[in-house]
């Protein structure tokens, strides 16, 4: 029985140990099959279901009908097998979603102009992205008054690091709907480019958002 066999060599616990890919394909069906029978334990259990459908290939043949009528599989059990093998079969057809990415002002534009140009404050959002320009974080760092928006390099490169960032795009709105960059907005970039310069990390734009249009610092020569 289970309850005999020290707790080091039992599913559960050398999964725990070892993680799921040291464990073999009767010793993860006995996981899913949580428990045995009076007579033999989840591990041989699992071990005389393997052997009688001829692998793990044909539980995918099975329903739980079928199942059920296996020795010492109930209801329960037949359905944590199915939904362990849906799960296996859902994960297999997935695929990574598509990055975003910032070529141009308009991609970073027309990401955040939805979201931002409604707000009544400033908010301050920077984009993060790897060495092929993917953008691989977005957070808010600052949410400002009606007309200002308080930025410190030090927040703004501390988050870019804990990314590993090589490249940042900055934005925020102007709740006026009027993206014209002010002194403050070309002020508080440039201090942001030096600070990036310091830190290895390259400040791509700077991207007003007003209603339903955009200032790019970068094309306006203004960074």
């Amino acid at each position: 029985m289970l309850r005999d066999i020290p707790n080091e060599e039992r599913p559960r616990e050398r999964m725990l140990q070892y993680g799921a890919s040291a464990l073999s394909q009767a010793e993860l069906l006995a996981i899913l099959l949580r428990t045995g029978t009076r007579q033999e334990s989840a591990v041989h259990m699992a071990q005389r279901v393997l052997g009688e459908i001829g692998g793990i290939r044909g539980i995918m043949d099975l329903n739980l009908a079928e199942l059920t009528r296996m020795k010492g599989i109930g209801p329960a059990k037949a359905a944590q097998i199915k939904a362990g093998i849906e799960l296996g079969q859902r994960l297999a057809k997935t695929r990574l979603p598509e990055a975003q990415v910032v070529r141009r002002p308009q991609d970073a534009a027309d990401l955040l102009m939805e979201e931002l140009r409604y707000l009544q404050k400033e908010h301050f959002v920077c984009l993060f992205l790897n060495t092929k320009n993917h953008i691989i974080a977005q957070e808010t760092l600052s949410m400002g008054s009606l007309n200002a928006s308080i930025v410190h390099p030090r927040e703004v490169f501390r988050a870019a690091i804990k990314h590993g960032s090589a490249s940042v795009v900055f934005a925020h709105n102007h709740p006026s709907g009027d993206p014209a960059p002010s002194p403050e907005d070309i002020r508080m970039t440039a201090r942001l480019c030096q600070a990036g310069e310091i830190v290895g990390i390259d400040v791509l734009d700077h991207i007003v958002i007003g209603d339903g249009k955009f200032v790019s610092l970068k094309e306006q020569g203004l960074m």
